[in-house]
């Protein structure tokens, strides 16, 4: 639009922004689940999902409330499933001298809480186990740090494990590599040269890790996902395809037992 048409017309008025509240699905169990509901004026149909943080029902603009608690209500066997599935390894959440095992790269691992000055917690001596030291009066939320850091530790030291090996192949390392819990990605690479992973990988078979961090690195080659790219992958990766399926089937179950196990 040329300047002196819009100085005419004004400015223009701000867009409508992402409105957001919760909604409560009774089920026929008795069961009652709060569902967040987002009015996103970019949505072109109603879409229920389901990710780590629970249900979520997203509505278009045209979309009226009731039209949306119908929509709901015709798709809660689906939502169930779905949440049931996500709970069906057996994690729950953290409890001091209650929780038997951890996952950790593929395997439910046992659990021995011993009484320490710190909380820590540290693979056993054998490495087919875990130890959590813990002080008598340490709280949820010392726990729930120190698990998070053993996790981190882990997954730094798998990185440390295959990074060499694909960095002679590469124009740039990356500048920085940071694993942290990640809402929807598995892994990303920013325009600084920061490759991001994220922190429930190391829950799950360590191959389908692996491929992640050949998908970022991959990218400091090409930054799109264009055939040159996918070759880059396959020559560091053959078996790409079939880490790939892991996530298609595996991928939410991993990103919910690491919020259940980190959550409050």
């Amino acid at each position: 639009m040329p300047t002196s048409l819009r100085r005419l017309l004004g400015p223009r008025p701000p867009r409508p922004g992402v409105l957001r509240d919760t909604v409560a699905l009774a089920l026929d169990d008795g069961r009652v689940l709060d569902v967040m509901r987002v009015r996103d004026p970019r949505a072109k149909r109603m879409r229920l999902s389901v990710a780590e943080r629970g249900a979520r029902l997203t509505l278009p603009p045209s979309a009226s409330l009731l039209a949306g608690e119908r929509f709901l209500h015709e798709h809660r066997d689906w939502l169930v499933a779905q949440l049931d599935a996500q709970q069906g390894e057996g994690v729950a959440p953290l409890q001091p001298h209650g929780t038997t095992h951890l996952p950790l790269r593929g395997r439910m691992l046992p659990l021995r809480w011993c009484e320490a000055r710190y909380s820590r917690l540290v693979a056993e001596d054998d490495g087919d186990g875990l130890r959590f030291d813990l002080p008598a009066r340490a709280g949820a939320p010392a726990l729930r740090r120190a698990l998070r850091d053993f996790y981190e530790a882990e997954a730094r030291a798998d990185v440390g494990r295959w990074l060499p090996r694909y960095l002679p192949g590469l124009p740039v390392a990356p500048s920085r590599i940071r694993i942290r819990p990640m809402s929807s990605q598995w892994g990303s690479l920013a325009p600084n040269g920061t490759l991001a992973l994220d922190l429930s990988l190391v829950l799950g078979q360590p191959a389908a890790f692996e491929y992640v961090l050949v998908h970022e690195l991959c990218h400091l080659i090409h930054a799109d996902h264009s055939r040159a790219f996918w070759r880059e992958v396959e020559a560091r990766c053959p078996d790409w395809r079939l880490q790939r399926d892991f996530f298609h089937t595996e991928g939410r179950r991993l990103k919910s037992a690491l919020h259940v196990l980190l959550s409050e």
